[in-house]
């Protein structure tokens, strides 16, 4: 029961589901935070005073061009990746390393049909007198 129980941790799709509730719930909250409050008013103060970093299109509100926000975005992204990244790949990654099971070195066909011809050539039975 528990050896099923290990197998199934130890596949890629617990993975990926940790990183899609991590990505989803619990970073991005403290992210935008860090962003809205931090970078935003950094990446506003290059621009100009009225706009902020972006630039109008016309007259009307709703043309404003807001490169700040799409800048904000990609961090976002960004700090997100990097702390799944740190906090769980790292470490699973380690732990399949150290307790899962050895992978087989793999041959080519070459490689094995020349331990093939050795171990025939070596064989009592198979040689010619």
């Amino acid at each position: 029961m528990l050896k099923g129980f290990k197998d199934f941790l130890m596949k890629g799709d617990v993975l990926d589901l940790a990183v899609a509730v991590v990505i989803g719930a619990a970073f991005t909250a403290i992210v935008t935070a860090f962003t809205t409050n931090i970078v935003n008013p950094i990446i506003a103060s290059i621009g100009s005073a009225e706009m902020g970093f972006g630039f109008q299109i016309t007259d009307k509100a709703e043309t404003f061009v807001n490169i700040g926000a799409v800048l904000t975005a990609a961090i976002n992204f960004v700090i997100i990746a990097a702390v799944v990244y740190f906090v769980l790949i790292m470490p699973y990654n380690h732990a399949k390393q150290r307790f899962g099971k050895p992978v087989a070195e793999t041959s080519t066909d070459n490689e094995l049909l020349g331990e093939i011809r050795d171990l025939l050539a070596e064989s009592p039975a198979l040689r010619r007198q």
